[in-house]
This record gives structure tokens, sequence and C-alpha cells, in this order.
């Protein structure tokens, strides 16, 4: 039997190779001759920088960044393979894991600190002189604690988001309900001479029912009044970015990813939204590797509606699918709406709790639960596979 585990990160609690780990593990429990191709994934979330500097044997690069809320912290960006492309993600500077509890705060929390990778990935990429080709650069939009646009992260390239009076608004999402005028005039020569892609995790527009405030904000710490209060910050932003740059980018499909921080790269820094986790499928050659397995085994920490909006599970599901191959989800819970994924080839779900357990301790346990998790559906798989069924 010929196995491919390829999940997403837990995020809190196991990174996507840890998780891989503990998946194989409680397959070879039952299938100790089986053999296992680890393949951990990301969808532009964490997880990305470590999946795509494994993929291509590159190198991490780590600095001094601003976190969400403007304390400095030590970050990792990547410098990829060839030397021609880098990658950063949000969540490295600007994650939701990165606060307390009750830190969090949608209304103020800044990409800052993920703008002042992007600059250190970006003087990285070009100190080494003109090449024939531009380089490119990577930015995974998942797991943010921010809803500002990408604002933040722009002001450190170079970006003046102004008020009434000509001054420049403070951090976070809720301030731009006062911008009147956006002055992209200083933004730093570097973003023009590079490619740079936006890996989404998320195909949600950046205002609406189902953009980034009204989805998003509630984990981010926002309760009914600030989503709304953000939602229209976001309309305002729209408008002023259009009138500065003659573009409507704010209905794209991924705009509202990483707090609409896709918009802001869109409207801004000419990036080309893509779907994260297929950007790091085609660096791993995923569909290869299904086609050489018998199973694929996909999963996450939280698996629900969302996770049918681009998430790893979904595109792992796809590729299973396209090759006629059966891919099971076990994550660390199923959520409303994760039954959609049985309609983008995904064939079951599981998760990795076995009874009631408060979300701290099973955070705690998580390598444990998911190794007997695995376990058990392998179990329940090789009992299937003895049935006869007419």
């Amino acid at each position: 039997m010929r196995m491919l585990i390829a999940p997403d990160s837990f995020k809190g609690s196991l990174t996507a190779l840890e998780a891989a780990r503990r998946m194989a593990e409680g397959a070879a429990r039952v299938f100790p001759t089986a053999r296992l191709d680890l393949v951990p994934l990301a969808d532009g979330g964490e997880g990305t920088v470590d999946a795509l500097i494994e993929a291509t044997a590159g190198l991490p690069r780590v600095f001094t960044a601003r976190d969400p809320l403007g304390r400095p912290i030590r970050a990792v960006w990547g410098l990829l393979g060839d030397g021609r492309g880098a990658v950063v993600e949000t969540s490295a500077a600007s994650g939701l894991t990165l606060l307390g509890p009750g830190e969090r705060d949608a209304c103020r929390a800044s990409t800052y600190g993920t703008g002042e990778l992007i600059l250190a990935a970006l003087t990285a990429l070009h100190q080494a002189g003109p090449h024939d080709a531009p380089p490119r650069l990577i930015i995974g939009l998942g797991g943010s604690a921010t809803n500002d646009a990408g604002t933040g992260a722009l002001s450190a390239l170079g970006v003046r988001f102004l008020d009434q009076r000509g001054r420049e608004l403070p951090p976070g999402g809720e301030a731009l309900a006062r911008l009147v005028r956006i002055d992209a005039s200083g933004m730093h020569p570097l973003v023009a001479r590079t490619k740079i892609y936006a890996a989404c995790d998320v195909d949600n527009p950046l205002c609406g029912p189902r953009g980034a405030s009204a989805v998003f904000g509630p984990q981010k710490g926002a309760d009914p009044a600030a989503v709304a209060r953000l939602d229209a910050a976001l309309a305002v932003f729209a408008a002023k970015a259009r009138e500065a740059t003659g573009l409507d980018c704010d209905a794209w499909p991924g705009a509202g990813a990483a707090g609409g921080f896709g918009a802001g790269l869109l409207f801004f820094a000419g990036a080309r939204l893509t779907s994260g986790a297929k950007l790091i499928m085609r660096a791993v050659d995923f569909e290869s590797r299904v086609a050489e397995a018998d199973l694929v085994l996909t999963g996450e920490g939280l698996t629900d509606g969302q996770s049918a909006g681009g998430k790893v599970p979904q595109a792992v599901g796809l590729a299973a699918k396209a090759l006629g191959k059966p891919a099971v989800c076990l994550s660390g819970a199923l959520g409303p709406g994760a039954e959609a994924l049985l309609d983008h080839g995904i064939d079951a779900l599981a998760s990795a709790v076995p009874a009631p357990i408060a979300l701290n301790e099973c955070m705690d346990r998580a390598g444990e639960l998911l190794t007997q998790a695995s376990e058990r559906l392998c179990r329940l798989l090789a009992v299937g596979g003895r049935l006869h069924l007419v």
C-alpha cells in the first residue's frame, strides 16, 4: 500500500511536517509495510515559508520586524533555492498566533511588520545586480491578525495614507474610515522591478457578506459592531485606491485574504493573486506523487465551511479526484460546513478528538491525539479492505 500524507499545519499546535509525521506514525502501526510519502503543505498561511524552502532547497533568513501591535519580533522569511526568488508569510510578523489571550484587536492590528519583511526580501533579491528576468517574491496571505487591507505593509514600503488634514493615519483597519487620499509616489522602486505573487488561502472578496471583515473579523477579535465599522472602512479604502490607481480590484476573488491584504497588493504592488496551496503543490510535484499513491491523507487544525474556499484539504481533494484516488481529511476538529469538502474530492472526514476535551488540552496533546486518530482511521480502512460488498 502506498499512502500520500499531505496535511497543512494544525495552527498553534503542530507544523505541517509534525502533523505529517504523527499521521504516518499512526498509519505505520496498522500498515507496517506501507510506503508512506510525507508531503507537508501550506496554503499561504503558517508553514508557507518552510514548505517552499524545503521544496526548493532554499535558505531561511531571520529578521527583526514588528508584530501586529508594533512590538519587535524575530521573524523568518525564505530565499528560494535558485537565488532568484523569495517567500514571505504574513503570519510570521502579522499572525494571529503572535497575540496572547485578550490581545486580538482587528481594528488596531497592522501588517507593518510584514512590510518590513517584504523590504528585507526585496533588498536581498536585488543585491546580486541586474538579471535577464526580474526576481520573484511570493507573499503568503494566510493566518493574519489584521484587517487593514495591507496598508501597514504598504506604509513600510513608502505609501502614505492620509486624512482630511494631510496627516498619516494611525495603524489598523478602523482608521481607514478617515482615509481621504493615498500618496503612492514614495513606493520603494524595487517593488516595480519584482514579480510579486500573493499566495491566498481563501477566495473571499474585500467587502460585503463574504468579505474580509464579515467572515474573518470575529476570529480576530471583532464583535458585530466592529465588523460593521471595519467593512465600511475597507469600502472607503477601495474607493480611494480606485481614485489613486484607476484600478478596480476590491471584488476580485482573494482580495479579502489576510484582512484585505490581497486587495492592497493588487492595487499598489501589481501582485498576481494565486492559490497558495496550488502554488506549493506545483513546487513539490504533487500531481506525480498523487499518481503513485493508493490513498491520500490530508488535514488541518479545524475543517469547516471555509476549508472549501481555497484551503489545503480542498486543493488536495481536487488533485486526488482528478487522478481517481481516494482522499480522507483527518483534522483536529470538524466545524459547521466541513461536509462541503465532500463535493471537492474528499471522500471522508474524521476528527482527531475522540471525546469532549478542553481546547487548551487538545492543543497541548495535539501530536498524541493525531497519532491515535490516524491509527483508528487506518484500522477502519483495514476493515473496509476485508469487506466484499455486492
